[in-house]
């Protein structure tokens, strides 16, 4: 073991290079944090969940902390190429929820309650006459009616997760790839650092951004963190042009069934027919595709006409926690030690927000909003975020 006269003392090391770790890293250095760390287990930048997201964004949640972690993010998603350098590829083309029946359609009017009470002002309940303007290619004899925002829409992933690493370079942060053994290091109730492949880095502040993997770090270090890993999958169509890039990324309520376009390709995404087994395993699975086409075609009835591109799907890992919102802050059980995990699916698009929550809440800075619901506590308090839980 490297003793500490050996090693450079850190002032905060970031378990994690994901775009919540970078973001984070950023927004430590901008804020005056000059001696960052982020270590992380890949080789290379974006080979984890951040480069296996498909890219929307969207205010329209049923929750006001997550319709609130949106607008922080959107607002630092337009100031992202003269801030970090680099265009975070926000395109508001909108996200269109369609409902099958009065339920759904309650279900979203209580969400857009949320939404308009909390600044979006754009976000609306639109008809089906409406709906078959804003997207043509649906199917819509068993629709009721839908929601749209038009503030939603689409951001490139590794374009924000390159923008957070090299702005962050820019400003002093280091970073280490390749580290396959990371454990936090104690002494009693304070972090004092951590161990990497048996080099101890000291550090005064800990960040676990380790993704799917946050719970097993936590877990190492005896501090207990719900969190779940559950794998999604993306079909991607070869080539076709019937649908345009501007399409709203449009969703079925009935069942969790979206897509969108990118670089001429339609992604199909269908939260059902996958096994249920909780595993870091991300082979994709076969039998889900005709699961999903059967949906697509159903809903969008001139994909017909598309061809499914199999070497381009893939399959990747959310990290879920029980209420599917994020955990964020320090953990009670030991000072130092601080979570940004549990995105459930929502870690790209709440980035740039996690990212100033955490630098402003490690460095004692006012927070922009109030994350009392984000709390790593809440679960053992019973007091859970209810969510409609459509995506």
């Amino acid at each position: 073991m490297t003793t500490t006269g050996h090693s450079k003392a850190y002032d905060a090391v970031i378990i994690g290079a994901g775009v919540v770790g970078t973001s984070i890293a950023w927004h430590l250095a901008g804020y005056g944090c000059r001696r960052v760390l982020i270590v992380e287990r890949a080789e290379q930048l974006g080979t984890g969940s951040t480069g296996k997201a498909t890219g929307g964004f969207r205010c329209q949640f049923s929750t006001p902390i997550n319709v609130q972690l949106s607008l922080l993010s959107r607002e630092k998603l337009l100031r992202f190429q003269d801030e970090a350098g680099h265009d975070p590829g926000y395109c508001p083309y909108g996200y269109l929820f369609v409902a099958t029946d009065e339920s759904q359609m309650n279900t979203l009017r209580e969400a857009l309650k949320v939404q308009l009470e909390a600044g979006v002002g754009v976000a609306r309940e639109v008809s089906v006459d409406e709906i078959r303007q804003i997207n043509p290619a649906l199917y819509t004899d068993d629709l009721v009616g839908g929601t749209f925002c038009e503030w939603d829409g689409f951001t490139r992933p590794m374009d924000i997760l390159n923008g957070y690493y090299t702005a962050s370079q820019r400003l002093g942060v280091e970073y280490r790839f390749g580290v396959k053994r990371v454990q936090v290091w104690r002494a009693s109730d304070t972090v004092v650092g951590i161990m990497a492949d048996g080099e101890f880095i000291p550090a005064g502040a800990v960040v676990n951004a380790g993704g799917a993997w946050a719970g097993q770090i936590a877990h190492e270090v005896g501090v207990e963190l719900p969190l779940y890993p559950l794998k999604r999958q993306v079909a991607i169509t070869e080539p076709f042009d019937e649908l345009p890039e501007t399409m709203p990324m449009s969703v079925d309520v009935s069942d969790g069934f979206h897509l969108r376009v990118r670089d001429g390709r339609v992604l199909l995404l269908y939260p059902h027919g996958l096994s249920e087994e909780r595993t870091y395993e991300t082979a994709f699975e076969d039998a889900w595709l005709p699961k999903v086409l059967a949906r697509a075609h159903q809903r969008v009835p001139c994909l017909h006409q598309a061809k499914i591109d199999r070497p381009r799907c893939w399959a990747g890992l959310y990290e879920m926690s029980p209420d599917k919102h994020a955990i964020v802050g320090e953990a009670p059980e030991l000072c130092g030690f601080y979570l940004a995990n549990g995105s459930s699916g929502h870690g790209v698009m709440h980035s740039p927000a996690l990212g100033e929550i955490m630098a402003r809440l490690i460095m004692g800075m006012e927070l922009p909003l109030d994350i009392t619901p984000l709390r790593p506590t809440r679960f053992a308090e019973g007091d859970w975020n209810l969510d409609t839980g459509v995506l």
